[in-house]
C-alpha cells in the first residue's frame, strides 16, 4: 500500500529518484520493475509491473467504443527499470503529455502512484478545495 507525498526533481535527462522509502518495497514487490502510463486529469501513473499488468488485461478487453482510452493507457504505456541509484527514467512522450517539467510531485496512491508537475498539482488540488467536498463524502470523518 503505498502512500505519501514526495516532492523531487526530474534530471536533465527526464530521470527521477524513486523516494526512499518505496525503493525497497518496489524492489521486493516488483524486483524494480515498473510501467508509467498517462492519467487522463494530466498526471503520469506508476504502476509496480505485476499491477499493472492486471490493469493491461483488462484494459485490453474494453468494446470497440472505448477505443481512444486504450490508447491514453495502453499506448502510452511504458515498461522501466529501477537503475542501481533507484531511478527510472520518465519518458519524453509521457512528460509532454503530462506537462511536467522540472520539479515534481509522487503521490502514493494505494497500488500504484501518481507523479504530477509540481505548479499542476498545486492548481489541481486549489481547484478541488474551491469546489468544495463532494456529495460522496458527506458521511465521511476521520
Amino acid at each position: 500500500m503505498f502512500q505519501g507525498a514526495s516532492a523531487l526533481n526530474l534530471d536533465a535527462k527526464g530521470r527521477m529518484s524513486i523516494p526512499a522509502k518505496h525503493r525497497d518495497a518496489l524492489s521486493i514487490q516488483c524486483e524494480g520493475r515498473l510501467t508509467l502510463t498517462r492519467h487522463p486529469d494530466g498526471c503520469v501513473m506508476l504502476f509496480p509491473r505485476p499491477v499493472w499488468e492486471q490493469h493491461r488485461q483488462q484494459i485490453s478487453s474494453w468494446p470497440m467504443q472505448a477505443r481512444a482510452w486504450q490508447r491514453i493507457f495502453l499506448g502510452y504505456a511504458t515498461d522501466v527499470e529501477m537503475d542501481t541509484a533507484g531511478r527510472i527514467l520518465v519518458s519524453p512522450e509521457l512528460r509532454a503529455a503530462a506537462g511536467i517539467e522540472r520539479e515534481v510531485m509522487m503521490m502514493g496512491m494505494g497500488s500504484h502512484f501518481e507523479i504530477w508537475d509540481a505548479a499542476k498539482m498545486a492548481e489541481k488540488e486549489q481547484q478541488a478545495m474551491d469546489a468544495g467536498t463532494p456529495d460522496v463524502l458527506a458521511n465521511f470523518s476521520f
